[in-house]
């Protein structure tokens, strides 16, 4: 068999592990990894290179019904990683008894190889888990259905080879040394995100979008500034926090966390903005990099 090359889209509802997943999959921090729903936003491939195969991996938002424009940005990024795909892998939690019916009707109907994978099976005991697997296999009699701890790397090479036997013939579509299609401004600017998911309660971090504005890259420091931008004037007092401490603590985990990624020194400014109902504007989430669909 010759070089094989295809796309494998991760799909599923919101905290279920797709991130975790993907990032056990290609070995890379790629995608935000945080408790809370919502935190991939857009899809974000994976690239795993070998010398015989490119497994191009997309991590897709959660499934949530529309209650802003961010959302149906996010239901378009969804309904295009089900189409383009070589392979699609659904991602369940242990517990989880019922596909959501935005995708269950396409998948059911679709000729696109289905690999149903149930994660965080540490939470249950084995007979649950083998009870879990013959319920899935039963609503979904074509599909492989694998069970994996997406935290704990269990059965993640189950899965590569599962794929790689179900990977079409194709030249690599990205140079082999790539590791993602998207640049380091992107990555930087999840991060920030990520440390306000984390720092932040209740309403702040849905309301916040992160972009890089500047970026000067030299040999021993990398001086980045960042704008976040929120939807009212109350939110961005609480991101700055009294005396500046909030955004401060903020600056130094991220920092921390990019000069690991990036492997050397980072010196990171950060400006906090208010955009009034950015979530419902096609043109700031145009702006901010999203796909929207047409009216």
């Amino acid at each position: 068999m010759g070089h094989q090359a295809g796309f494998v889209n991760i799909v599923g509802n919101p905290n279920v592990g797709k991130s975790t997943l993907m990032n056990a999959l290609v070995g890379e921090r790629l995608s935000i990894m945080t408790s809370k729903s919502q935190t991939t936003r857009q899809r974000i491939l994976g690239i795993l290179n070998n010398t015989d195969y490119q497994i191009v991996f997309s991590d897709t938002p959660g499934i949530v019904r529309p209650a802003y424009k961010l959302h149906e940005s996010m239901l378009e990024e969804i309904r295009l990683a089900l189409i383009d795909a070589d392979i699609i892998m659904y991602v369940v939690e242990f517990g989880e008894s019922e596909m959501n019916p935005m995708v269950g009707d396409f998948l059911k109907e679709s000729e696109i190889p289905l690999m149903i994978v149930i994660n965080k099976i540490d939470l249950g005991d084995q007979e649950k888990v083998t009870g879990e697997i013959e319920a899935w296999k039963q609503k979904f009699p074509g599909a492989e259905v694998i069970p994996v701890s997406a935290l704990h790397k269990f059965n993640i090479q189950t899965i590569l080879n599962w794929i790689t036997d179900h990977l079409p013939e194709h030249p690599a579509y990205y140079d082999k040394e790539d590791l993602s299609d998207r640049n380091v401004r992107f990555f930087v600017a999840e991060m920030i995100r990520e440390h306000i998911l984390i720092q932040y309660r209740k309403e702040i971090p849905y309301s916040v979008e992160v972009i890089v504005d500047t970026y000067e890259e030299s040999e021993k420091i990398d001086k980045i500034h960042a704008l976040i931008f929120v939807t009212r004037e109350s939110q961005r007092k609480i991101l700055i926090g009294k005396n500046g401490n909030a955004i401060k603590n903020l600056g130094i985990s991220a920092r921390l966390e990019m000069e690991k990624f990036l492997q050397k020194k980072v010196f990171l400014e950060m400006s906090v903005k208010v955009e009034k109902d950015w979530r419902d504007s096609k043109l700031a989430l145009g702006r901010f990099g999203y796909q929207m669909g047409e009216d």
